[in-house]
């Protein structure tokens, strides 16, 4: 059985308070709330297995915002004299103990943290220290690949984020354009693997594709607007740009280029007409 974790594992019996599910390392219960009708002795159910406020392990159907050996971005609901307590959907809170903090949290924050399983007392914990739970490994992926992101934090510099579960990057702040979210998840492309380690994401492929790519959106996005026109151009904000079709000013501008050589569309300072 994996603690923190989905399992498939079989209703044994029914008793009043639930169900007990049979595990190699004994029967545990699913309370009788999270048990859906017409469940029967002999049923597969998959569930997630933590231990309650007593320390028995426990089974239930909610969903929580984690799993063990992984990272998740969760508020702060509590404090207690062991550390801070997280939300993570459950009825039991994550606890975050003092020594894995960076610093004081306050009531309501998000914080990135790793889940995982304390040794010693067989306990899921968080820890805020998230960047000791990264891979060592060189990192197995070419300029240009696909990557999976998942944004760890802000600095002047831009967004650090956890590139597929695995390794730390960096969104350039200057190719980023519009507010990032802790813990928001999102689609990336590898630009390259500094000498440390660690990697250099963007939110949009380089080369032809990625001009192709815009290209074809800007011609949905005209076709879709009325009479054909769209009140951005070459002289409008980026910021406006972005908010009308999902890409930056540049990338912007090299679609409108291709188009109009295509002879697609007819250009005004501050406005896109379809041809």
């Amino acid at each position: 059985m994996n603690l923190g974790d989905y399992n498939d594992l079989e209703v044994a019996r029914e008793t009043s308070i639930g169900l007990y599910l049979t595990s190699d390392d004994g029967d545990l219960l699913l309370p009788g709330k999270y048990v859906a009708d017409g469940t029967r002795v002999g049923d597969v159910l998959r569930v997630f297995v933590y231990r309650d406020s007593e320390d028995r392990l426990i089974a239930t159907t909610l969903r929580p915002l984690a799993l063990v050996n992984s990272f998740a971005a969760l508020a702060v609901r509590d404090h207690g004299p062991a550390g801070t307590f997280l939300d993570w959907g459950l009825e039991k809170d994550l606890l975050l103990p003092f020594p894995n903090q960076r610093r004081d949290l306050r009531l309501g924050e998000r914080v990135l943290v790793y889940v995982y399983l304390d040794e010693e007392s067989d306990r899921l914990v968080a820890s805020a220290k998230w960047k000791k739970f990264l891979s060592d490994a060189p990192f197995e992926g070419r300029a240009g690949d696909a990557v999976r992101l998942l944004v760890a934090d802000e600095t002047e510099l831009g967004y650090p984020v956890i590139v597929n579960g695995t390794h730390q990057g960096l969104l350039f702040r200057n190719e980023v354009f519009r507010p990032l979210r802790l813990g928001e998840t999102l689609p990336g492309f590898l630009r390259q693997v500094r000498p440390d380690g660690k990697l250099d994401v963007r939110l949009q492929r380089e080369g032809y594709d990625e001009v192709e790519t815009a290209a074809a959106t800007l011609l949905a996005a005209l076709r879709a607007a009325p009479n054909g026109r769209l009140p951005i151009g070459d002289k409008s904000e980026a910021d406006d740009v972005y908010r009308r079709v999902g890409m930056s000013k540049k990338v912007f501008k090299k679609a409108l280029g291709a188009l109009f050589k295509q002879g697609a569309v007819e250009l005004e300072p501050e406005a896109t007409r379809l041809k």
